[in-house]
């Protein structure tokens, strides 16, 4: 399907790539269903979490240095990507670098959402850039502004005549997609369609989509074995710098949810190769990964060396480790992006994955094709039961009282919180990076083991909590509130 890159908004991944946000039944069959065009998600009747596509969106593009993101809407509407934000400054701190990004809410009133906010908006965007000077403006819309119709793109399209930096309209309303994975898709649109310029020359380097540059220093040592430098995508990564990455020898990223939108249109419009692999996560992950990026930058001969260096000093350790991990049985929770990838790497430790919970569930993306992770694991592991679950922690617990695993696993602290008060022993992988590579993937089988061995804390903490779930609750069949679409 070809990518829509002359107009401002996108369709939302349900209408795109066919994704879910409601499943349950195992592996097998969820792939079988998206092979055969018959996949259709559930609705809930209940719904007790979810998160809003804004925030991803938003986050996204205010961690790009010097510029203002302007989310117009209610005051409590612009508290969505601060978190991100937030993180982008510390981390920018950290590498000693300034970001003088400035993440402003118009705070539209009850009269602005009767009457609307046009004029007002636009002079907010003018007063933005006279006092803050930034070196590009994107103004997003809200839930309010989407209700109403406000018109942000005449609205843009006016001040592109009086302001003479890149300014852009994020159409990012919450209620248009469960999925706010499709925020990131909004972000990366933004900057291919307003930031990204026409190739003048190649250059030797890698555009690395990820979160928060955490491993900068390791990625960077990493590619200089082959003589290229990553460009990484976005936090704290300048305007100038996104302007060329049209020229890049290719795209990567940690994590093909995060990655995909940017990664299909860099390559359909500059030809700018995407890399489609199963994501750097484990040892077998980390070196697929390498050496499809030694194929198409024509470094095989080097790329194979440095495994091999590599395997001789870290696999007899994490061999010996996985001896302690073999059998463990394990759940997992996170994005649809981290919750397959780790799934296999878990086993590629021997521990056997009992259920594994997604987020949501992309049937394919831009390019048609399955997701890498979910390949992978239909190729080479033993099925197992999966549901997609929209961060439902009451269906997590549900499914933890059933299982009664050793551990569990989440990209998202509330989930952990949960479980370890169920008594489980918990594992937030929060960092991105926490199993990339041979080096973090040997920390991430002591990080497991060490919470197996340690579980005091979470026995005597379920002693002493109650919580708000019945016995009537934990002998439910997960679908109860899962209604099949028609």
């Amino acid at each position: 399907m070809a990518m829509q890159l002359d107009i401002s908004d996108i369709g939302t991944r349900e209408n795109r790539l066919g994704s879910i946000t409601g499943y349950v039944g195992d592996l097998q069959d969820l792939a079988n269903q998206s092979n055969c065009g018959s996949l259709k998600g559930g609705v809930r009747c209940f719904s007790q979490s979810s998160t809003c596509l804004s925030g991803c969106a938003l986050g996204q593009l205010s961690g790009i240095r010097d510029v203002a993101v302007i989310h117009h809407g209610p005051a409590g509407c612009s508290v969505t990507g601060a978190q991100i934000y937030t993180v982008t400054k510390q981390v920018a701190k950290k590498r000693g670098v300034v970001n003088n990004t400035v993440y402003i809410g118009t705070d539209m009133s009850e009269e602005d959402t009767i009457f609307g906010a046009g004029d007002s908006l636009h002079d907010i965007v003018v007063e933005t850039n006279r006092r803050y000077k930034p070196k590009a403006i994107f103004v997003s819309s809200s839930c309010a502004t989407g209700i109403i119709g406000e018109d942000i793109d005449s609205i843009v399209a006016e001040l592109r005549d009086e302001i003479d930096v890149p300014i852009a309209a994020i159409h990012c309303e919450g209620f248009k997609s469960r999925i706010w994975a499709s925020g990131f898709d909004l972000s990366d649109h933004a900057v291919l369609t307003t930031i990204v310029k026409e190739p003048k020359q190649k250059r030797n380097k890698i555009n690395f989509k990820n979160f928060y540059e955490s491993a900068r220093d390791d990625i960077i040592a990493l590619f200089k074995n082959f003589d290229v430098e990553p460009v990484f995508l976005y936090a704290n990564a300048t305007v100038e710098e996104l302007s060329h990455i049209s020229e890049s020898l290719a795209t990567v990223c940690i994590c093909g949810t995060l990655g995909n939108y940017l990664g299909n249109g860099l390559e359909e419009k500059y030809g700018v190769p995407y890399i489609r692999t199963i994501n750097p996560l484990g040892v077998v992950g980390f070196e697929t990964w390498l050496r499809e990026i030694g194929k198409v930058i024509h470094k095989e001969t080097e790329v194979e060396q440095y495994i091999q260096a590599e395997r001789s000093i870290y696999l007899p350790q994490i061999e010996e480790v996985k001896k302690e991990l073999e059998g463990l049985r394990a759940v997992l929770g996170m994005g649809p992006g981290y919750t397959f990838e780790v799934s296999r790497v878990l086993q590629e430790l021997g521990m056997e994955v009992v259920w594994a919970a997604a987020w949501h569930y992309d049937k394919r993306y831009e390019n048609g094709d399955i997701p890498p992770a979910m390949d992978y694991l239909l190729k080479n592991t033993p099925n197992f039961e999966v549901s997609v679950a929209d961060q439902q922690n009451f269906e997590i617990l549900n499914i933890l009282n059933t299982y009664k695993p050793d551990l569990y696993l989440s990209r998202h602290p509330g989930s952990t919180v949960w479980a370890i008060k169920q008594g489980y022993p918990a594992v937030y992988v929060a960092d991105e990076y926490m199993i990339f590579g041979y080096k973090r993937t040997l920390e991430f089988a002591h990080t497991v083991l060490d919470t197996i061995r340690n579980r005091s804390f979470e026995k005597n903490l379920a002693k002493m909590v109650k919580l708000p779930y019945t016995d009537w609750w934990y002998k439910q069949k997960l679908d109860l509130f899962l209604e099949k679409t028609k």
